[in-house]
């Protein structure tokens, strides 16, 4: 599944990084940044944590 990540205009003049799926789903919306630079490293941030992050489950249903 390719997907890809969107600078999108946030109010106040920000900018957010919206996740979107190859059927353009939005899959996740981040916090708002100050400016694209801000954004990028955001991204940046996000690629490494999904590549080694683990799961945690915070549901009611929990085990």
């Amino acid at each position: 599944m390719a997907g890809h990540f969107e600078l999108i205009d946030a109010v106040g003049g920000d900018c957010q990084v919206r996740l979107v799926d190859a059927e353009g789903t939005e899959l996740a919306l981040s916090m708002p940044f100050h400016d694209k630079d801000s954004a990028a490293k955001g991204i940046y941030s996000l690629r490494e944590i999904a590549a080694s992050g683990l799961v945690e489950d915070h549901t009611a249903s929990a085990n």
